[in-house]
C-alpha cells in the first residue's frame, strides 16, 4: 500500500514543479526574443509588436475561456491595472528597441536589474524599509551593469538606455501589480497587459512602413506570441506552486538561454568583463529576491 507523502515531501514536489515551470518560463521567454530578434530588419517595430502580441492574446482568451479566469474585474481595481498597462507598453516597446540593437545574451541580462530597481524605488517612492543587505545588493548590482554597458569605451552601445528605459517601466508595471487586488486574475491581468500593447504597436504604424509579412516571417511572429504566452502562463505556475523564495531566483536562468541563443543564432558572446558584469549582477538580483521573499516570510512581531 503506498503510504501518504510527508508535509515535507509534499512541499519538495510542489517545489520542484514550480522550479520546472519557471525555468520553462525562462526558456519561453527567450524563445519569444529569438523570434523577435530574427524579425528586426525585415519587419518595423510596431508591426513585429503588434503581430506577436495578438498571437499571444488569442491564446491568453482561450486558456481563460478554457479555465473560467477570464472575468471582469472591479472598478476599483482598474487604476492599478491601467498603470500596469502603461508600465507593461513601455517596458515592451523599449526592451524589444534595444534587444534589435545589441545581442541577445547582454540585453536580457540588463534587463535583470528590475528587482534592483524595484527595491529602491519602493524605498524611495512607499518609504519600504530596505536593510543594508538589499542596499548593498543594488550596489553590486550596478556595478555589474556599468561592466556591462562600460560607458565611454568602444564596447558601449547607446541601445543599453533602451533596456535601462524598459527596466523603469518594468519596476512601473510591478509596482502596479503590487496595488492589484489579489481577487483579479492573473490572466485578466496578462491579457489586459498583452491587448494594451497591440493598441500601442498599431499606434506605431503611421510613423513606420508597414509591410506584408512573408510566411516565414508570418510563423516567426505567430511563434513569438505563442512563446510569450506560454513564458506567462508557465511563470504564473510557477509562483502559484512552490514557494516564492525557492522558484523566485531560477527566473535568472533566461540569462543561460540568451546567451545560449545568442551563440547559437549569431555567434554572439560577451566578453570576459562582460560576463563578469551578468554573473554580478545575477547573483546580486537573485539575493535581493531571496532577501525580499526571505523578510516577508517572516512573522510579524
Amino acid at each position: 500500500m503506498t503510504q501518504p507523502l510527508s508535509l515535507q515531501q509534499t512541499r519538495t514536489a510542489a517545489n520542484l514543479v514550480g522550479i520546472a515551470a519557471m525555468v520553462g518560463s525562462s526558456a519561453a521567454f527567450v524563445a519569444n526574443d529569438t523570434f523577435v530578434k530574427q524579425l528586426s530588419g525585415a519587419l518595423p517595430l510596431g508591426e513585429i509588436i503588434t503581430l506577436r502580441n495578438v498571437s499571444a492574446a488569442a491564446l491568453l482568451v482561450l486558456y481563460g475561456f478554457a479555465t473560467g479566469t477570464l472575468t471582469a474585474p472591479a472598478k476599483s481595481a482598474y487604476r492599478a491595472i491601467g498603470s500596469r498597462m502603461i508600465g507593461d507598453i513601455g517596458g515592451t516597446v523599449f526592451f524589444l528597441a534595444g534587444l534589435m540593437l545589441m545581442p541577445i545574451g547582454e540585453a536580457t541580462a540588463l534587463g535583470q536589474m528590475t528587482p534592483l530597481a524595484l527595491t529602491a524605488a519602493a524605498a524611495i517612492l512607499y518609504h519600504e524599509p530596505v536593510g543594508w543587505r538589499r542596499w548593498l545588493a543594488t550596489v553590486v548590482g550596478l556595478i555589474g551593469v556599468l561592466m556591462i554597458v562600460r560607458p565611454g569605451t568602444a564596447a558601449f552601445t547607446p541601445a543599453a538606455f533602451l533596456i535601462i528605459a524598459s527596466v523603469a517601466f518594468v519596476v512601473m508595471r510591478d509596482l502596479a501589480t503590487r496595488r492589484t487586488a489579489a481577487d483579479v486574475s492573473t490572466t485578466v491581468i496578462a491579457a489586459t497587459s498583452v491587448g494594451a500593447t497591440i493598441a500601442a504597436g498599431l499606434a506605431m504604424w503611421p510613423g513606420e512602413t508597414w509591410v506584408w509579412p512573408s510566411a516565414e516571417q508570418m510563423l516567426f511572429a505567430i511563434a513569438s506570441g505563442l512563446a510569450l504566452a506560454i513564458g506567462h502562463l508557465l511563470v504564473i505556475k510557477a509562483m502559484r506552486t512552490g514557494d516564492v523564495a525557492t522558484v523566485g531566483p531560477f527566473r535568472y536562468s533566461l540569462i543561460l538561454f540568451a546567451l545560449i541563443s545568442g551563440w547559437v543564432f549569431w555567434r554572439q558572446w560577451p566578453d570576459g568583463v562582460q560576463m563578469l558584469g551578468i554573473a554580478i549582477l545575477t547573483f546580486a538580483g537573485a539575493y535581493a529576491v531571496h532577501r525580499e521573499r526571505r523578510i516577508a516570510a517572516a512573522p510579524a512581531v
